[in-house]
Protein backbone atom coordinates (compact mmCIF):
# COMPACT_ATOMS: atom_id res chain seq x y z
CA UNK A 1 0.00 0.00 0.00
CA UNK A 2 1.30 3.58 -0.32
CA UNK A 3 2.27 5.20 2.89
CA UNK A 4 3.67 8.40 2.25
CA UNK A 5 3.57 10.49 -1.20
CA UNK A 6 5.50 14.38 -0.45
CA UNK A 7 5.08 16.32 -3.92
CA UNK A 8 7.45 19.00 -4.91
CA UNK A 9 6.09 22.05 -7.25
CA UNK A 10 4.10 20.35 -8.88
CA UNK A 11 1.09 22.52 -10.53
CA UNK A 12 -0.52 24.49 -7.51
CA UNK A 13 1.46 22.48 -4.58
CA UNK A 14 4.68 24.01 -3.73
CA UNK A 15 5.62 21.83 -1.25
CA UNK A 16 3.09 18.85 0.85
CA UNK A 17 3.63 15.67 2.43
CA UNK A 18 0.48 13.56 2.94
CA UNK A 19 0.84 10.03 4.82
CA UNK A 20 -1.99 7.29 4.03
CA UNK A 21 -2.76 4.34 6.13
CA UNK A 22 -5.02 1.22 5.36
CA UNK A 23 -8.30 1.69 4.66
CA UNK A 24 -10.41 4.81 3.04
CA UNK A 25 -8.32 8.30 2.35
CA UNK A 26 -10.50 11.02 1.37
CA UNK A 27 -8.74 14.01 0.08
CA UNK A 28 -10.92 17.63 0.03
CA UNK A 29 -10.79 20.91 -0.66
CA UNK A 30 -11.95 23.89 -2.50
CA UNK A 31 -11.95 23.61 -6.44
CA UNK A 32 -7.98 24.94 -7.29
CA UNK A 33 -6.37 24.49 -4.50
CA UNK A 34 -4.64 21.04 -6.15
CA UNK A 35 -6.51 18.07 -5.07
CA UNK A 36 -5.97 16.33 -8.44
CA UNK A 37 -2.01 17.31 -8.34
CA UNK A 38 -1.87 14.31 -5.59
CA UNK A 39 -3.60 11.78 -8.35
CA UNK A 40 -1.55 13.66 -11.14
CA UNK A 41 1.54 12.18 -9.18
CA UNK A 42 0.19 8.87 -8.16
CA UNK A 43 -0.07 8.82 -12.33
CA UNK A 44 3.79 10.15 -12.44
CA UNK A 45 4.84 7.26 -10.36
CA UNK A 46 2.85 5.26 -12.41
CA UNK A 47 5.34 5.83 -15.45
CA UNK A 48 2.46 8.56 -17.00
CA UNK A 49 4.31 10.53 -19.98
CA UNK A 50 6.02 13.42 -18.23
CA UNK A 51 4.44 17.10 -18.95
CA UNK A 52 6.60 20.50 -18.20
CA UNK A 53 3.67 22.54 -18.06
CA UNK A 54 2.66 20.81 -14.65
CA UNK A 55 5.70 22.09 -13.22
CA UNK A 56 4.93 24.98 -10.62
CA UNK A 57 6.00 28.50 -12.02
CA UNK A 58 9.42 29.77 -10.76
CA UNK A 59 10.64 26.19 -10.46
CA UNK A 60 12.95 24.31 -12.39
CA UNK A 61 11.36 20.80 -11.37
CA UNK A 62 8.48 19.01 -10.00
CA UNK A 63 9.47 15.54 -7.75
CA UNK A 64 7.18 13.47 -6.51
CA UNK A 65 8.04 10.88 -4.50
CA UNK A 66 5.89 7.83 -2.93
CA UNK A 67 6.69 5.38 -0.43
CA UNK A 68 4.99 1.96 -0.76
CA UNK A 69 4.78 -1.41 1.73
CA UNK A 70 4.11 -4.68 0.53
CA UNK A 71 3.51 -6.47 3.64
CA UNK A 72 -0.81 -6.61 2.27
CA UNK A 73 0.09 -8.63 -1.04
CA UNK A 74 0.13 -11.84 -2.12
CA UNK A 75 3.20 -14.21 -1.75
CA UNK A 76 3.21 -14.19 -5.59
CA UNK A 77 2.69 -10.67 -5.89
CA UNK A 78 5.54 -9.87 -3.53
CA UNK A 79 7.73 -12.61 -5.46
CA UNK A 80 7.26 -10.57 -9.15
CA UNK A 81 8.38 -7.09 -7.55
CA UNK A 82 11.22 -8.64 -5.51
CA UNK A 83 12.31 -9.66 -9.20
CA UNK A 84 11.59 -6.50 -10.50
CA UNK A 85 13.69 -4.75 -7.91
CA UNK A 86 16.58 -7.26 -8.36
CA UNK A 87 16.71 -6.59 -12.37
CA UNK A 88 17.26 -3.17 -11.66
CA UNK A 89 19.62 -2.93 -8.93
CA UNK A 90 16.78 -1.38 -6.03
CA UNK A 91 16.79 -2.20 -3.10
CA UNK A 92 14.35 -1.78 -0.38
CA UNK A 93 14.41 0.87 2.87
CA UNK A 94 15.13 -0.44 6.55
CA UNK A 95 11.49 -0.91 7.81
CA UNK A 96 11.22 -2.45 4.44
CA UNK A 97 9.70 -0.43 2.13
CA UNK A 98 10.75 0.83 -1.28
CA UNK A 99 10.72 4.53 -2.40
CA UNK A 100 9.74 5.08 -5.99
CA UNK A 101 10.72 8.89 -7.23
CA UNK A 102 10.10 10.81 -10.47
CA UNK A 103 11.18 14.38 -11.20
CA UNK A 104 10.12 16.52 -14.14
CA UNK A 105 12.53 18.95 -15.39
CA UNK A 106 10.68 22.30 -17.29
CA UNK A 107 13.68 21.66 -19.60
CA UNK A 108 14.99 18.45 -20.37
CA UNK A 109 13.85 15.15 -19.81
CA UNK A 110 12.18 13.39 -16.68
CA UNK A 111 14.14 10.82 -14.46
CA UNK A 112 12.60 7.71 -12.36
CA UNK A 113 14.02 6.19 -9.54
CA UNK A 114 13.41 3.31 -7.67
CA UNK A 115 14.61 1.96 -4.81
CA UNK A 116 17.53 4.65 -4.78
CA UNK A 117 18.59 3.43 -8.13
CA UNK A 118 17.57 5.46 -11.53
CA UNK A 119 15.60 3.31 -14.08
CA UNK A 120 13.40 3.88 -17.22
CA UNK A 121 9.90 5.21 -16.77
CA UNK A 122 8.34 2.16 -17.45
CA UNK A 123 9.95 0.09 -15.55
CA UNK A 124 9.00 2.42 -12.70
CA UNK A 125 5.32 2.04 -13.95
CA UNK A 126 5.75 -1.91 -14.42
CA UNK A 127 6.52 -1.95 -10.42
CA UNK A 128 3.87 0.73 -9.05
CA UNK A 129 1.06 -0.67 -11.60
CA UNK A 130 1.09 -4.02 -9.39
CA UNK A 131 0.49 -2.07 -6.62
CA UNK A 132 -1.95 1.03 -7.75
CA UNK A 133 -5.32 1.16 -9.24
CA UNK A 134 -5.50 4.48 -10.72
CA UNK A 135 -9.47 5.91 -12.00
CA UNK A 136 -9.42 9.50 -12.91
CA UNK A 137 -12.67 11.29 -14.62
CA UNK A 138 -11.04 10.00 -17.72
CA UNK A 139 -11.37 6.41 -16.86
CA UNK A 140 -15.09 6.82 -17.64
CA UNK A 141 -14.54 7.64 -20.83
CA UNK A 142 -12.07 5.00 -21.49
CA UNK A 143 -14.83 2.38 -20.23
CA UNK A 144 -17.10 2.92 -23.19
CA UNK A 145 -13.97 1.59 -25.57
CA UNK A 146 -14.27 -1.82 -26.50
CA UNK A 147 -10.77 -2.78 -25.80
CA UNK A 148 -11.41 -1.60 -22.54
CA UNK A 149 -14.57 -3.16 -21.88
CA UNK A 150 -13.01 -6.73 -23.42
CA UNK A 151 -9.90 -6.11 -21.02
CA UNK A 152 -12.44 -5.71 -17.96
CA UNK A 153 -14.00 -8.98 -18.69
CA UNK A 154 -10.74 -10.42 -19.37
CA UNK A 155 -10.14 -9.86 -15.99
CA UNK A 156 -13.12 -11.06 -14.08
CA UNK A 157 -12.80 -14.02 -16.20
CA UNK A 158 -9.08 -14.36 -15.54
CA UNK A 159 -8.70 -15.42 -19.25
CA UNK A 160 -5.11 -14.15 -19.48
CA UNK A 161 -3.72 -17.91 -20.10
CA UNK A 162 -6.08 -18.60 -22.80
CA UNK A 163 -5.27 -15.51 -24.06
CA UNK A 164 -2.13 -16.06 -24.29
CA UNK A 165 -2.17 -19.27 -25.98
CA UNK A 166 -4.68 -18.11 -28.52
CA UNK A 167 -1.81 -15.38 -29.31
CA UNK A 168 1.13 -17.61 -29.58
CA UNK A 169 -0.92 -19.85 -32.55
CA UNK A 170 -2.24 -16.68 -34.05
CA UNK A 171 1.92 -15.63 -34.43
CA UNK A 172 2.82 -18.82 -36.03
CA UNK A 173 -0.26 -19.73 -38.11
CA UNK A 174 0.10 -15.72 -39.48
CA UNK A 175 3.66 -16.66 -40.15
CA UNK A 176 3.29 -19.78 -41.75
CA UNK A 177 0.47 -18.46 -43.99
CA UNK A 178 2.73 -15.17 -44.91
CA UNK A 179 5.26 -17.89 -45.94
CA UNK A 180 3.32 -19.96 -48.11
CA UNK A 181 2.05 -17.03 -50.10
CA UNK A 182 4.86 -15.47 -50.55
CA UNK A 183 6.42 -18.54 -52.00
CA UNK A 184 3.65 -19.40 -54.91
CA UNK A 185 3.62 -15.75 -55.48
CA UNK A 186 7.61 -15.80 -56.19
CA UNK A 187 7.97 -19.39 -56.98
CA UNK A 188 9.99 -18.75 -60.22
CA UNK A 189 12.09 -15.76 -58.31
CA UNK A 190 13.14 -18.11 -55.40
CA UNK A 191 13.25 -21.26 -57.73
CA UNK A 192 16.59 -18.96 -59.81
CA UNK A 193 17.16 -18.57 -56.49
CA UNK A 194 17.58 -21.94 -55.26
CA UNK A 195 19.20 -23.06 -58.45
CA UNK A 196 22.23 -21.03 -58.10
CA UNK A 197 22.44 -21.45 -54.34
CA UNK A 198 22.98 -25.25 -54.97
CA UNK A 199 25.39 -24.60 -58.09
CA UNK A 200 27.87 -22.62 -55.42
CA UNK A 201 26.85 -25.36 -52.65
CA UNK A 202 28.18 -28.15 -55.01
CA UNK A 203 30.72 -25.99 -56.43
CA UNK A 204 32.03 -25.64 -52.71
CA UNK A 205 31.77 -29.24 -51.60
CA UNK A 206 33.67 -30.28 -54.35
CA UNK A 207 37.29 -27.94 -53.27
CA UNK A 208 35.91 -28.86 -49.50
CA UNK A 209 37.78 -26.36 -47.94
CA UNK A 210 39.23 -26.69 -44.53
CA UNK A 211 38.97 -23.89 -41.65
CA UNK A 212 42.26 -22.12 -42.25
CA UNK A 213 43.52 -23.68 -44.80
CA UNK A 214 44.53 -20.74 -47.18
CA UNK A 215 46.97 -19.23 -44.73
CA UNK A 216 48.49 -22.43 -43.71
CA UNK A 217 49.19 -23.37 -47.72
CA UNK A 218 51.18 -19.67 -47.65
CA UNK A 219 53.61 -20.47 -44.75
CA UNK A 220 53.33 -24.20 -46.68
CA UNK A 221 54.35 -22.76 -49.98
CA UNK A 222 57.03 -20.26 -48.30
CA UNK A 223 58.81 -23.03 -46.55
CA UNK A 224 58.92 -25.16 -50.19
CA UNK A 225 60.05 -22.20 -52.45
CA UNK A 226 63.33 -22.37 -49.96
CA UNK A 227 63.16 -26.00 -49.73
CA UNK A 228 67.35 -25.87 -50.53
CA UNK A 229 68.43 -23.43 -48.18
CA UNK A 230 66.51 -24.45 -45.14
CA UNK A 231 67.69 -28.13 -45.53
CA UNK A 232 71.16 -26.55 -45.46
CA UNK A 233 70.54 -24.34 -42.39
CA UNK A 234 68.93 -27.16 -40.65
CA UNK A 235 71.64 -29.81 -41.55
CA UNK A 236 74.26 -27.37 -40.29
CA UNK A 237 72.68 -26.68 -37.43
CA UNK A 238 72.15 -30.42 -36.49
CA UNK A 239 75.80 -31.64 -37.20
CA UNK A 240 76.85 -28.42 -35.00
CA UNK A 241 74.91 -29.59 -32.33
CA UNK A 242 74.88 -33.52 -32.46
CA UNK A 243 77.71 -34.07 -34.90
CA UNK A 244 76.41 -35.41 -38.73
CA UNK A 245 75.95 -38.94 -38.83
CA UNK A 246 78.70 -41.02 -40.85
CA UNK A 247 81.18 -38.22 -40.87
CA UNK A 248 84.16 -38.84 -39.10
CA UNK A 249 85.24 -35.27 -39.28
CA UNK A 250 82.55 -33.71 -37.10
CA UNK A 251 82.89 -37.16 -34.69
CA UNK A 252 83.67 -36.21 -31.77
CA UNK A 253 83.59 -32.17 -31.91
CA UNK A 254 79.76 -31.67 -31.64
CA UNK A 255 78.41 -29.36 -29.02
CA UNK A 256 76.85 -32.38 -27.48
CA UNK A 257 80.03 -34.64 -26.88
CA UNK A 258 81.72 -31.44 -25.98
CA UNK A 259 79.50 -30.29 -22.97
CA UNK A 260 79.41 -34.34 -22.21
CA UNK A 261 83.57 -33.94 -21.69
CA UNK A 262 83.32 -31.27 -19.48
CA UNK A 263 80.07 -32.44 -17.26
CA UNK A 264 81.94 -35.68 -17.10
CA UNK A 265 85.02 -33.83 -16.00
CA UNK A 266 83.15 -31.19 -13.53
CA UNK A 267 81.59 -34.49 -11.63
CA UNK A 268 85.22 -36.39 -11.24
CA UNK A 269 86.26 -33.77 -8.90
CA UNK A 270 85.15 -33.78 -5.28
CA UNK A 271 85.23 -29.88 -5.21
CA UNK A 272 81.45 -28.73 -4.22
CA UNK A 273 81.48 -26.09 -6.22
CA UNK A 274 82.52 -27.49 -9.61
CA UNK A 275 80.36 -30.69 -9.26
CA UNK A 276 77.17 -28.22 -8.78
CA UNK A 277 78.45 -26.06 -12.14
CA UNK A 278 78.47 -30.33 -13.47
CA UNK A 279 74.41 -29.99 -13.19
CA UNK A 280 74.05 -26.73 -15.17
CA UNK A 281 76.12 -27.77 -17.39
CA UNK A 282 73.91 -31.20 -17.61
CA UNK A 283 70.97 -28.96 -18.19
CA UNK A 284 72.40 -27.54 -20.97
CA UNK A 285 73.55 -30.58 -22.74
CA UNK A 286 69.31 -31.34 -22.68
CA UNK A 287 68.65 -28.16 -23.99
CA UNK A 288 70.89 -29.09 -26.91
CA UNK A 289 70.15 -32.69 -27.43
CA UNK A 290 66.11 -31.31 -27.41
CA UNK A 291 66.86 -28.90 -30.10
CA UNK A 292 68.96 -31.76 -32.34
CA UNK A 293 65.58 -34.12 -32.15
CA UNK A 294 63.85 -30.84 -33.15
CA UNK A 295 65.85 -30.44 -36.30
CA UNK A 296 65.85 -33.71 -36.87
CA UNK A 297 62.29 -33.71 -36.98
CA UNK A 298 61.93 -30.71 -39.54
CA UNK A 299 64.47 -32.46 -41.62
CA UNK A 300 62.37 -35.77 -41.85
CA UNK A 301 59.21 -33.59 -42.91
CA UNK A 302 61.02 -31.67 -45.96
CA UNK A 303 59.90 -33.33 -49.09
CA UNK A 304 62.45 -34.80 -50.79
CA UNK A 305 61.99 -32.78 -54.06
CA UNK A 306 60.06 -29.80 -55.59
CA UNK A 307 56.92 -31.93 -56.43
CA UNK A 308 55.21 -30.80 -53.72
CA UNK A 309 55.35 -27.34 -54.33
CA UNK A 310 53.58 -27.97 -57.05
CA UNK A 311 50.47 -29.70 -55.38
CA UNK A 312 50.25 -26.58 -52.79
CA UNK A 313 49.92 -24.22 -55.63
CA UNK A 314 47.39 -26.05 -57.71
CA UNK A 315 45.16 -26.25 -54.44
CA UNK A 316 46.10 -22.77 -53.71
CA UNK A 317 44.43 -21.61 -57.09
CA UNK A 318 41.73 -23.68 -55.83
CA UNK A 319 40.77 -22.02 -53.31
CA UNK A 320 41.38 -18.59 -55.15
CA UNK A 321 38.68 -19.22 -56.97
CA UNK A 322 36.19 -19.45 -53.83
CA UNK A 323 37.59 -16.38 -52.01
CA UNK A 324 36.87 -14.61 -55.63
CA UNK A 325 33.10 -15.20 -55.73
CA UNK A 326 31.81 -15.57 -52.47
CA UNK A 327 34.47 -14.02 -49.62
CA UNK A 328 37.62 -12.77 -48.70
CA UNK A 329 39.34 -16.37 -46.86
CA UNK A 330 38.13 -19.65 -46.48
CA UNK A 331 36.75 -19.40 -43.18
CA UNK A 332 34.24 -16.36 -44.98
CA UNK A 333 33.56 -19.22 -47.32
CA UNK A 334 32.36 -21.55 -44.98
CA UNK A 335 30.74 -19.31 -43.12
CA UNK A 336 28.81 -17.85 -46.68
CA UNK A 337 28.16 -21.59 -47.21
CA UNK A 338 26.40 -22.35 -44.09
CA UNK A 339 24.49 -19.31 -44.21
CA UNK A 340 23.11 -20.33 -48.38
CA UNK A 341 21.90 -23.88 -46.90
CA UNK A 342 19.87 -22.61 -44.08
CA UNK A 343 18.22 -19.86 -46.37
CA UNK A 344 18.09 -22.87 -49.16
CA UNK A 345 16.29 -24.82 -46.48
CA UNK A 346 13.87 -21.83 -46.53
CA UNK A 347 13.29 -21.77 -50.30
CA UNK A 348 12.00 -25.21 -50.80
CA UNK A 349 9.76 -24.51 -53.92
CA UNK A 350 9.04 -28.15 -54.66
CA UNK A 351 5.11 -29.68 -55.11
CA UNK A 352 6.32 -31.63 -51.94
CA UNK A 353 7.78 -28.62 -49.91
CA UNK A 354 4.39 -26.88 -50.71
CA UNK A 355 2.11 -28.99 -49.91
CA UNK A 356 3.62 -29.89 -46.63
CA UNK A 357 4.00 -25.87 -46.16
CA UNK A 358 -0.43 -25.46 -46.98
CA UNK A 359 -1.21 -28.52 -44.43
CA UNK A 360 0.85 -26.84 -41.13
CA UNK A 361 -1.07 -23.64 -42.51
CA UNK A 362 -3.78 -25.69 -42.47
CA UNK A 363 -2.96 -27.64 -38.88
CA UNK A 364 -2.62 -24.10 -37.27
CA UNK A 365 -5.48 -22.85 -38.41
CA UNK A 366 -7.69 -25.75 -37.02
CA UNK A 367 -6.03 -25.16 -33.41
CA UNK A 368 -5.90 -21.53 -33.79
CA UNK A 369 -9.81 -21.70 -34.28
CA UNK A 370 -10.28 -24.43 -31.04
CA UNK A 371 -8.20 -21.91 -28.98
CA UNK A 372 -10.24 -18.82 -30.03
CA UNK A 373 -13.38 -21.39 -29.47
CA UNK A 374 -11.93 -22.08 -25.76
CA UNK A 375 -11.39 -18.53 -25.40
CA UNK A 376 -14.93 -17.39 -26.18
CA UNK A 377 -16.04 -19.81 -23.93
CA UNK A 378 -14.40 -18.29 -20.90
CA UNK A 379 -15.82 -15.03 -21.88
CA UNK A 380 -19.43 -15.60 -22.63
CA UNK A 381 -19.50 -17.49 -19.22
CA UNK A 382 -17.83 -15.13 -17.42
CA UNK A 383 -20.32 -12.33 -18.87
CA UNK A 384 -23.12 -13.63 -17.56
CA UNK A 385 -21.91 -14.08 -14.00
CA UNK A 386 -20.03 -10.35 -14.37
CA UNK A 387 -23.53 -8.66 -15.51
CA UNK A 388 -25.30 -10.22 -12.59
CA UNK A 389 -22.67 -9.45 -10.05
CA UNK A 390 -22.28 -5.66 -11.56
CA UNK A 391 -26.22 -5.17 -11.66
CA UNK A 392 -26.43 -6.19 -7.57
CA UNK A 393 -23.72 -3.87 -6.90
CA UNK A 394 -25.94 -1.05 -9.11
CA UNK A 395 -28.88 -1.65 -7.00
CA UNK A 396 -27.03 -0.64 -4.14
CA UNK A 397 -25.83 2.20 -5.17
CA UNK A 398 -29.47 3.51 -5.64
CA UNK A 399 -30.09 1.97 -8.87
CA UNK A 400 -32.40 -0.48 -7.95
CA UNK A 401 -33.66 -0.97 -11.35
CA UNK A 402 -30.95 -0.56 -13.53
CA UNK A 403 -29.73 -3.31 -15.71
CA UNK A 404 -26.38 -3.90 -17.08
CA UNK A 405 -25.30 -7.04 -19.41
CA UNK A 406 -22.66 -8.08 -21.67
CA UNK A 407 -22.48 -9.71 -24.90
CA UNK A 408 -20.27 -11.50 -26.48
CA UNK A 409 -20.23 -12.08 -30.44
CA UNK A 410 -18.10 -13.08 -33.12
CA UNK A 411 -16.22 -10.52 -35.21
CA UNK A 412 -17.84 -11.34 -38.16
CA UNK A 413 -14.60 -11.50 -40.69
CA UNK A 414 -14.99 -8.82 -44.03
CA UNK A 415 -14.27 -10.29 -47.27
CA UNK A 416 -11.15 -10.57 -48.24
CA UNK A 417 -9.94 -10.03 -44.84
CA UNK A 418 -6.95 -11.73 -44.57
CA UNK A 419 -7.29 -12.46 -40.76
CA UNK A 420 -10.13 -14.48 -41.52
CA UNK A 421 -10.40 -17.79 -39.88
CA UNK A 422 -12.76 -20.74 -40.09
CA UNK A 423 -14.34 -21.48 -36.60
CA UNK A 424 -15.85 -25.14 -36.39
CA UNK A 425 -19.15 -23.86 -36.62
CA UNK A 426 -18.67 -23.14 -40.21
CA UNK A 427 -18.26 -19.19 -39.71
CA UNK A 428 -15.88 -16.74 -40.41
CA UNK A 429 -14.32 -14.31 -37.98
CA UNK A 430 -11.63 -12.05 -37.73
CA UNK A 431 -8.60 -13.61 -35.78
CA UNK A 432 -7.61 -10.21 -34.05
CA UNK A 433 -4.33 -9.98 -31.60
CA UNK A 434 -6.94 -10.57 -28.72
CA UNK A 435 -9.59 -13.21 -30.12
CA UNK A 436 -12.22 -13.80 -32.33
CA UNK A 437 -14.78 -11.52 -30.44
CA UNK A 438 -16.35 -8.58 -30.01
CA UNK A 439 -17.21 -7.46 -26.19
CA UNK A 440 -20.10 -4.71 -25.28
CA UNK A 441 -21.41 -3.50 -22.16
CA UNK A 442 -25.11 -2.81 -22.31
CA UNK A 443 -27.29 -0.29 -19.89
CA UNK A 444 -30.49 0.37 -18.95
CA UNK A 445 -31.28 2.36 -16.09
CA UNK A 446 -35.38 1.13 -15.67
CA UNK A 447 -36.56 -2.33 -16.14
CA UNK A 448 -38.90 -2.62 -19.24
CA UNK A 449 -36.61 0.08 -21.36
CA UNK A 450 -34.44 -1.44 -24.38
CA UNK A 451 -30.40 -2.20 -22.60
CA UNK A 452 -28.10 0.05 -25.36
CA UNK A 453 -24.65 0.00 -25.22
CA UNK A 454 -23.06 1.82 -22.43
CA UNK A 455 -21.56 4.66 -24.45
CA UNK A 456 -25.32 5.69 -25.49
CA UNK A 457 -27.54 4.56 -22.40
CA UNK A 458 -25.86 6.03 -19.42
CA UNK A 459 -25.52 9.97 -17.92
CA UNK A 460 -22.39 10.95 -16.71
CA UNK A 461 -23.83 10.04 -13.03
CA UNK A 462 -24.89 6.40 -14.10
CA UNK A 463 -21.84 6.16 -15.99
CA UNK A 464 -19.56 6.90 -12.38
CA UNK A 465 -22.07 4.64 -10.54
CA UNK A 466 -21.51 1.80 -13.42
CA UNK A 467 -17.85 1.91 -12.94
CA UNK A 468 -17.50 1.99 -9.70
CA UNK A 469 -19.89 -1.03 -9.62
CA UNK A 470 -17.64 -2.70 -12.14
CA UNK A 471 -14.22 -1.94 -9.95
CA UNK A 472 -15.79 -3.37 -6.70
CA UNK A 473 -16.79 -6.39 -8.51
CA UNK A 474 -13.10 -6.98 -10.01
CA UNK A 475 -11.53 -5.55 -7.19
CA UNK A 476 -12.12 -9.14 -5.35
CA UNK A 477 -9.22 -10.29 -7.49
CA UNK A 478 -6.66 -7.68 -6.06
CA UNK A 479 -6.76 -7.63 -2.65
CA UNK A 480 -4.28 -5.74 -0.99
CA UNK A 481 -3.40 -3.04 -3.79
CA UNK A 482 -4.03 0.54 -3.48
CA UNK A 483 -6.91 1.75 -5.13
CA UNK A 484 -7.42 5.91 -6.29
CA UNK A 485 -10.54 7.50 -7.36
CA UNK A 486 -10.18 11.06 -8.57
CA UNK A 487 -14.14 12.12 -8.37
CA UNK A 488 -15.77 9.18 -9.69
CA UNK A 489 -18.62 10.41 -7.82
CA UNK A 490 -18.85 12.77 -10.20
CA UNK A 491 -22.41 14.07 -11.02
CA UNK A 492 -23.95 12.39 -8.49
CA UNK A 493 -25.52 13.54 -4.96
CA UNK A 494 -28.51 12.70 -2.45
CA UNK A 495 -28.84 8.62 -1.58
CA UNK A 496 -26.58 7.83 -4.32
CA UNK A 497 -24.18 9.86 -2.76
CA UNK A 498 -24.60 7.93 0.31
CA UNK A 499 -24.69 4.76 -1.01
CA UNK A 500 -21.01 5.40 -3.17
CA UNK A 501 -19.91 6.19 -0.52
CA UNK A 502 -20.63 2.87 1.82
CA UNK A 503 -19.68 1.14 -1.45
CA UNK A 504 -15.84 2.89 -0.78
CA UNK A 505 -15.83 1.97 2.64
CA UNK A 506 -17.08 -1.42 1.87
CA UNK A 507 -13.87 -1.60 -0.87
CA UNK A 508 -11.80 -0.30 1.87
CA UNK A 509 -12.09 -3.58 3.91
CA UNK A 510 -10.01 -5.51 1.20
CA UNK A 511 -7.69 -2.54 -0.32
CA UNK A 512 -6.33 1.09 0.49
CA UNK A 513 -8.40 3.03 -1.46
CA UNK A 514 -7.92 6.74 -1.97
CA UNK A 515 -10.83 9.02 -3.07
CA UNK A 516 -10.86 12.86 -4.03
CA UNK A 517 -14.02 13.98 -3.67
CA UNK A 518 -16.69 16.93 -3.89
CA UNK A 519 -19.45 15.25 -1.52
CA UNK A 520 -19.60 15.47 2.32
CA UNK A 521 -21.47 12.40 2.15
CA UNK A 522 -18.73 10.01 0.66
CA UNK A 523 -16.20 12.12 2.74
CA UNK A 524 -17.70 11.29 6.19
CA UNK A 525 -17.01 7.39 5.59
CA UNK A 526 -13.32 8.12 5.57
CA UNK A 527 -10.78 6.65 7.89
CA UNK A 528 -8.74 9.37 7.33
CA UNK A 529 -9.50 12.95 5.43
CA UNK A 530 -6.51 14.73 4.17
CA UNK A 531 -7.50 18.10 3.42
CA UNK A 532 -5.97 20.47 0.56
CA UNK A 533 -6.26 24.30 1.05
CA UNK A 534 -4.20 26.99 0.00
CA UNK A 535 -1.58 29.05 2.28
CA UNK A 536 0.82 31.11 2.12
CA UNK A 537 1.86 33.38 -0.69
CA UNK A 538 1.43 32.65 -4.36
CA UNK A 539 -1.34 30.31 -3.96
CA UNK A 540 0.91 27.71 -2.52
CA UNK A 541 -1.30 24.40 -1.38
CA UNK A 542 -0.84 22.55 1.63
CA UNK A 543 -2.14 18.64 2.21
CA UNK A 544 -3.46 18.90 6.22
CA UNK A 545 -4.94 15.84 8.45
CA UNK A 546 -8.19 16.90 9.69
CA UNK A 547 -10.18 15.11 12.57
CA UNK A 548 -12.46 16.19 15.35
CA UNK A 549 -13.96 19.82 14.96
CA UNK A 550 -11.65 20.46 12.07
CA UNK A 551 -13.24 17.36 9.78
CA UNK A 552 -16.96 18.20 11.13
CA UNK A 553 -16.00 22.46 10.05
CA UNK A 554 -14.96 20.78 6.82
CA UNK A 555 -17.34 18.41 5.95
CA UNK A 556 -20.25 21.69 6.47
CA UNK A 557 -18.11 23.77 4.41
CA UNK A 558 -18.22 20.55 1.51
CA UNK A 559 -22.22 20.48 2.51
CA UNK A 560 -23.36 24.21 1.76
CA UNK A 561 -20.54 26.05 2.91
CA UNK A 562 -21.32 26.82 6.19
CA UNK A 563 -18.00 25.58 7.50
CA UNK A 564 -18.07 28.51 10.34
CA UNK A 565 -22.09 28.57 11.31
CA UNK A 566 -23.76 26.19 14.11
CA UNK A 567 -26.25 24.94 11.86
CA UNK A 568 -24.07 23.61 9.14
CA UNK A 569 -21.54 21.74 11.76
CA UNK A 570 -24.70 20.26 13.52
CA UNK A 571 -25.79 18.65 10.13
CA UNK A 572 -21.84 17.82 9.50
CA UNK A 573 -21.90 16.26 12.55
CA UNK A 574 -25.14 14.01 11.67
CA UNK A 575 -23.87 13.19 8.67
CA UNK A 576 -20.30 12.06 10.26
CA UNK A 577 -22.21 9.76 13.24
CA UNK A 578 -24.43 8.46 10.81
CA UNK A 579 -21.90 7.22 8.11
CA UNK A 580 -19.89 5.92 11.60
CA UNK A 581 -22.83 4.07 12.54
CA UNK A 582 -23.29 2.09 9.50
CA UNK A 583 -22.95 -0.97 9.49
CA UNK A 584 -21.14 -1.52 6.14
Amino acid sequence: MLTEIRIESLGAISAAVGEFDRGLTVLTGETGTGKTMVVTGLHLLGGARADATRVRSGADRAVVEGRFTTTDLEDAVVGQLDDMLDASGAERDEDGSVIALRSVSREGPSRAYLGGRSVPAKSLGDFTAELLTLHGQNDQLRLMRPEEQRGALDRFAKAGPALERYRKLRDAWLTARNDLADRRSRMRELALESDRLNFALNEIDAVDPQPGEDDALVADIVRLSELDTLREAAMTAHAALSGAPDDAETSGHSAADGLGRAKAALESTDDAKLRALAGQVGEALTVVADAAGELSGFLDELPVDASALEAKLARQAELRTLTRKYAADVDGVLRWAQESRQRLAQLDVSEEGLTALAARVDELARELAQAAVDLSGIRRKAAKRLAKEVTAELSGLAMADAQFSIEVSNDVAADEDPAALALPTGEFARAGADGVDQVEFGFAAHRGMDQLPLAKSASGGELSRVMLALEVVLAASAAGTTMVFDEVDAGVGGRAAVQIGRRLARLARTHQVIVVTHLPQVAAYADVHLVVHSAGPKGTSVVRRVTGDERVAELARMMAGLGESDSGRAHARELLDAAQRDEI
